[in-house]
């Protein structure tokens, strides 16, 4: 018979056509060995649970003719139930006892797994590269053994024949001395023997030192026979003593490795997850716990047990706070090397939570009224607890240490001259060094700080004021990370920033970061290295990954997937030919408008009409030569540190406004018609700016959600119907937090100034809602000051933007108001500066509106209601089109 063929299902591996001999339960996916030794490696999915194939299939190895089904938890081995052997024993299902066992075991497969294989071969070669050394090393100390020996050779014959010669020469050993004599001898016997060993020493010296402690019987034995006469000059017992003496034998240390040799920065941070909190408006500290659980207080002075769903495990109510304390924002917990949190209470004692959340104790009993604690850290490498505390009369800081105990060991409170450190020290940690990195806010006299970072033994090294240092910190959270980077949350730039140990500023590594905007605590994971990022005005927790592995596997790890980026091209390139860009700004002429209190948007009619709206609500209709033609009073709805964009022309010279219903009207080109063509259905969403495009004859509109502090941008056709939501960024993070201005753009970009509290930024996004860029940062800006009034320039400091008025010219250039610098900004489509408007001479610009037609902008003023007409674009002259 001819042997038949039957089609067999092998399961391959997810990545590779290897043979499937590992599971990720995490992923899920089939892995080979050497993906599964890649996947875990990986710090993207080094907390992944990765089993045997077998233990997903639930598969047991049989005997030869029956199934091991029980395990003999005596003998430690699986039986199956006709062993007579572990009949009489204790037995347990094979299944459970694997399952125990496994879990027992979990924590060592997985560090074995995702940590010891991953250094293996960085450790190999160091030994390698070590051996080459050592003989290199102990080839050089051998020839000087030899030579030491030698000398000690000539010494101990020199000794010998002193005794014999000079000093024993005129005694008659045979009747005298006769047993003198013989005792001598036995010391001859012994000299002789040193000396066999020394110089067999040369060859195994480490024999030798072990011996060589045994030195000083010699000298007392010698001491005994040679008591009646001295050494000479030429040989004398120190001269021996520093001969031998000079090998030395160190304690024997565990072989480590820098984090430095095993990870890099990333070019720009990896988004990982994020989570949304129960309850609170936003994340005062955070304390790492798991790679899945943290510690998180907020605003509400509730402490809470988080998981990565953002589900609470746990909560603790008593958590401190102080109704007249100067900052709502401290770190006022952490977490123990075995997992159990401290925390203050409401009577300023720190207190420890057990690990199994049931037993709470004293660890330290606040004893002095005087002194408030504010920030906790647990050092993980002197297992101390470190104590920022203030006073308040007079408004000063400390730093104490406690030992395990709960004993004060040490306190930090001035510097090396004498002055004092800290005002509020409100965030504590420590660096790989030892350095102790405090941040440290003071109310008087600039309403700023500073990173303050002393030694472990208290003194004073360095203190980080900002990048530049006139713009000035204001601190929040900070951490450390493996490769001893200091990270610091700055509230008047809302970004996070990234110092070396010594306090030398790197970069600043997240940038008013969506669905956060303005980062206020933080976190280092140390286990997959991941930096959790809570947010000061809503209730969003962000996890990003910075730091990623050193390619130490270069023949297993894989390389990285090229991702091919396309941009939408603009449909009226021809402006470019058409068009150049003046010299500088010429300014046509400027007045001060009439019936308006300031100029708060701008929306260009014809070459010599505009419509001027102001903070009351009111609207003009106005000319290019200052008379007003229209107006409508209290109309429009109300400033409320939001939406200034409230009003738009389409094609048709209809003016579309938001009304103080929130609705969206539109009044005809005879000034008396108004119809409603959006009707408020929502009231949790306001419109608080639109726009109407020119190109399509969309109304695209950007609504805020106040009780969430986040934004998104409606697109509507001609008809009134809605037809697409921007919100998201491709993570899935909020684009918008308070959306102020919108504009469109010539290839399609949706343009949007955004505004938070602390921060502010130009959102683009493509036309079908894909997130381009955000500009966010003006570095080259040095030199240009705000020119606010105080005390609201305190709040307006620093570098990012504040971005008011906005609008897109003919060569699809980006033009923005900053109310920081007070200037104008121009960007190119791509969102890369390009100038400051800086010859408009305008003192507080807030609003734009560009003329198609004439190519005029005008500029808005909020002081004295001035509105500038402007021209930034000139015709190329003598050119054939």
């Amino acid at each position: 018979m001819g042997e038949a063929s039957y089609p067999y299902r092998v399961h391959r591996c997810s990545k590779c056509p290897g043979d499937t001999q590992y599971y990720c339960e995490s992923c899920p996916r089939n892995m080979c060995p050497q993906c599964k030794e890649n996947h875990l490696t990986d710090l993207k999915t080094i907390d992944h649970n990765v089993l045997t194939y077998r233990d997903k299939v639930n598969h047991i190895p049989r005997h030869p003719s029956k199934v091991y089904r029980m395990y003999c938890e005596p003998c430690q081995v699986p039986a199956c139930g006709y062993c007579q052997n572990h009949k009489k024993h204790s037995m347990k299902n094979v299944k459970t006892a694997y399952k125990n066992k496994r879990k027992q075991h979990e924590r060592t497969i997985h560090t074995i797994r995702s940590e010891a294989l991953f250094i293996r071969p960085v450790l190999l070669t160091g030994i390698k590269t070590d051996l080459k050394t050592c003989e290199t090393k102990f080839s050089l100390y051998q020839s000087r053994l030899l030579t030491k020996a030698l000398k000690l050779k000539d010494l101990i014959d020199y000794l010998l024949y002193d005794l014999l010669n000079n000093v024993f020469c005129d005694f008659d050993f045979k009747h005298r001395c006769l047993k003198q004599k013989i005792e001598m001898g036995k010391h001859i016997v012994r000299l002789h023997r040193y000396v066999l060993r020394y110089e067999y020493s040369t060859i195994r010296p480490l024999q030798f030192l072990s011996f060589i402690k045994k030195a000083r019987l010699l000298y007392k034995h010698l001491a005994v026979h040679t008591s009646k006469f001295s050494m000479t000059k030429s040989l004398n017992k120190e001269d021996v003593v520093k001969l031998l003496s000079g090998i030395q034998i160190t304690e024997r240390e565990k072989r480590d490795l820098r984090n430095e040799c095993l990870l890099k920065l990333m070019p720009t941070p990896d988004f990982h997850q994020s989570l949304t909190l129960t309850g609170g408006r936003c994340c005062n500290h955070i304390s790492w716990l798991t790679s899945n659980k943290v510690w998180i207080s907020d605003t509400q002075y509730r402490l809470s047990l988080t998981n990565t769903q953002g589900v609470d495990l746990h909560k603790i109510e008593d958590l401190y706070h102080d109704e007249e304390s100067y900052s709502d924002f401290y770190g006022a917990h952490t977490v123990t090397h075995e997992s159990e949190l401290i925390y203050l209470d409401m009577s300023c004692n720190i207190n420890k939570l057990s690990k199994d959340m049931k037993t709470i104790i004293t660890f330290i009993k606040n004893t002095d009224s005087t002194w408030i604690p504010l920030s906790l850290h647990w050092s993980p490498s002197t297992r101390d607890l470190l104590v920022g505390m203030y006073r308040k009369e007079p408004l000063t800081g400390k730093v104490s240490r406690y030992n395990q105990n709960g004993q004060l060991t040490q306190v930090i409170q001035n510097d090396n001259t004498g002055l004092l450190l800290y005002t509020l020290p409100n965030y504590i940690t420590e660096n790989n060094n030892g350095d102790i990195v405090v941040s440290n806010f003071d109310y008087y006299p600039s309403w700023s700080g500073a990173v303050v970072v002393t030694d472990r033994g208290g003194r004073y090294r360095f203190s980080y004021t900002g990048h530049p240092p006139e713009i000035g910190l204001e601190p929040w959270g900070v951490c450390t990370d493996a490769l001893s980077h200091i990270l610091v949350c700055d509230k008047g730039t809302a970004t996070v920033q990234m110092l070396d140990r010594d306090g030398q500023f790197l970069s600043h590594l997240l940038r008013r970061p969506p669905g956060i905007f303005t980062p206020c605590s933080l976190s280092y994971d140390r286990s997959t290295h991941r930096l959790w990022v809570g947010s000061h005005n809503n209730n969003k927790v962000v996890v990003f990954r910075y730091i990623d592995r050193q390619n130490v596997l270069t023949d297993s790890i894989e390389s990285p997937r090229e991702i091919s980026t396309t941009e939408i091209e603009a449909a009226q390139q021809g402006n470019e030919n058409l068009f150049k860009m003046a010299v500088s700004p010429k300014s046509i002429h400027f007045f001060q408008t009439k019936d308006v209190d300031c100029c708060y948007h701008i929306s260009c009619v014809t070459p010599n009409r505009v419509w001027v709206s102001d903070h009351r609500g009111n609207l003009v209709l106005l000319t290019a030569t200052n008379v007003v033609l229209h107006r409508m009073e209290n109309l429009l709805c109300r400033r409320s540190n939001r939406g200034f964009g409230l009003h738009t022309v389409n094609s048709e010279g209809e003016l579309i406004y938001v009304d103080i219903s929130f609705n969206i009207n539109k009044l005809l080109t005879d000034m008396t018609t108004i119809t409603r063509s959006i009707e408020r259905r929502d009231s949790t969403w306001k419109p608080l700016c639109v726009y109407s495009s020119p190109h399509t004859g969309d109304l695209l509109v950007a609504l805020y959600r106040e009780n969430t502090n986040t934004g998104k941008v409606n697109r509507y056709n001609m008809s009134g119907h809605l037809t697409q939501t921007i919100q998201h960024d491709n993570i899935g993070l909020e684009l918008y937090s308070g959306p102020r201005f919108i504009t469109e753009n010539n290839n399609g970009d949706v343009v949007v100034s955004d505004f938070d509290y602390m921060c502010g930024a130009v959102v683009v996004t493509e036309r079908g809602g894909k997130h381009r860029f955000s500009y966010k940062d003006l570095a080259h800006r040095s030199g240009q000051k705000s020119m606010m009034p105080s005390p609201f320039a305190l709040y307006r400091t620093g570098s990012g933007i504040n971005p008011f008025g906005i609008c897109t010219d003919a060569l699809s250039h980006i033009l923005v108001c900053d109310a920081r610098t007070n200037t104008v900004h121009m960007l190119d489509k791509n969102g890369q500066f390009l100038s400051l408007l800086l010859d408009l001479n305008i003192s507080t610009p807030r609003c734009l509106g560009y003329d198609f037609n004439t190519h005029r902008l005008w500029v808005g003023s909020d002081l004295k209601s001035i509105v500038y007409v402007n021209k930034c674009i000139d015709k190329y002259t003598g050119r054939l089109v």
